[in-house]
């Protein structure tokens, strides 16, 4: 797949790389890779008043069930080969760079998921902090990748702020995917492996030359978002409405924005739990601002929904993965839409 800039784009606002190139030369090399599936759902537009209805299936990503396989698997491999100074990350001097390397990170499952791969194939250590509300299955599939799990009562930003104590305490590289004043490079990594995903869709509507006139796209901390929307705005012949998806209870992203700064909001918890963050990603807040139109909220119940009414059409999902179906049901788009949306985990995600 190739890309080429949009001649009438400006970028000032971003912290991180649009571009797939660098992401998508590494994953040449993994035998695990493949492009996961666009699909044409004529079944479920008709069932949602729309003409077409484009869905990007994450469930199988790389083996790891979600989009976020693009992401810190990525980081890992980037930062290993800075440090060593080759691309070879096969080569002697790799290998033992990466020995000395610890990967440390939080994570509400799948992040940490990508971070323990990412060592686990390069050879470094990885460390993953796990809120007691993050599903048992995340922290088995994690350990069986080789990583130390590390269990923290509360929410998920608790796990954050212990794993950026205990980073600092013992001298290991944080590899979180939110952002903060000061704290940029590496999860702007974690995003530029995210635009994969959005390349592998740029290049299939390319090829047929049918473009979506919206896309919805769900956010945690707003890393997937911000990236998507990112490659969209710089490398799409065909500009869309781009409309972002929190849950009600976690609206960081849409309330960052109409203040102008990061913001934490308070609300209780949501069974969108990679969706149920309290605190937005700096990169992200100062990206969606200019490339989103819209924000939406959704309720647990109309995600809830969601998750049943793709399993009638035998896509089996979480409420985070269903969550921008439960957004285009409340819609109401004119008949002629063509709309995008990311199913971004599979129900192991769960």
């Amino acid at each position: 797949m190739s890309s080429k800039k949009s001649p009438n784009t400006t970028a000032d606002h971003r912290l991180f790389r649009t571009s797939a190139e660098r992401p998508l030369a590494l994953l040449a090399q993994c035998p695990v890779y493949i492009p996961t599936p666009l699909i044409d759902h004529g079944a479920l537009a008709q069932d949602l008043g729309m003409s077409r209805l484009f869905i990007k299936d994450e469930s199988r990503r790389m083996r790891l069930g979600s989009f976020k396989a693009l992401g810190g698997a990525f980081a890992v491999a980037q930062m290993i080969s800075d440090a060593a100074t080759t691309a070879d990350l096969t080569s002697e001097v790799a290998k033992s760079v990466a020995a000395d390397m610890t990967f440390i990170t939080a994570s509400a499952g799948n992040h940490g998921l990508s971070v323990a791969a990412g060592a686990n194939i390069f050879g470094a250590e990885a460390v993953v902090y796990l809120s007691s509300l993050v599903p048992r299955g995340f922290g088995d599939r994690i350990r069986a990748l080789g990583a130390t799990v590390v269990r923290i009562d509360g929410v998920y930003e608790d796990s954050v702020a212990a794993a950026k104590e205990a980073a600092e305490e013992n001298g290991w590289l944080l590899l979180a995917d939110g952002s903060w004043e000061g704290y940029i490079d590496r999860p702007a990594l974690v995003m530029e492996g995210y635009t994969v995903l959005a390349e592998e869709c740029r290049g299939e509507f390319e090829k047929t030359g049918v473009w979506p006139t919206h896309v919805l796209i769900q956010a945690g901390v707003g890393g997937l978002a911000a990236a998507v929307s990112g490659h969209i705005r710089d490398y799409w012949i065909e500009q869309p409405k781009i409309t972002i998806v929190e849950p009600n209870a976690a609206p960081c992203l849409m309330i960052s924005v109409e203040k102008g700064n990061l913001t934490r909001v308070e609300g209780p918890v949501s069974n969108m739990g990679r969706l149920d963050c309290k605190e937005a990603s700096l990169i992200a807040v100062k990206s969606l601002k200019n490339d989103a139109n819209e924000f939406i909220l959704i309720t647990d119940e109309a995600a809830s929904g969601a998750v049943k009414l793709l399993a009638r059409h035998n896509i089996e999902t979480t409420p985070s993965g269903a969550a921008t179906i439960a957004a285009l049901a409340d819609m109401d788009l004119a008949p002629e839409s063509r709309c995008l949306v990311i199913v971004t985990e599979g129900l192991e995600g769960g």
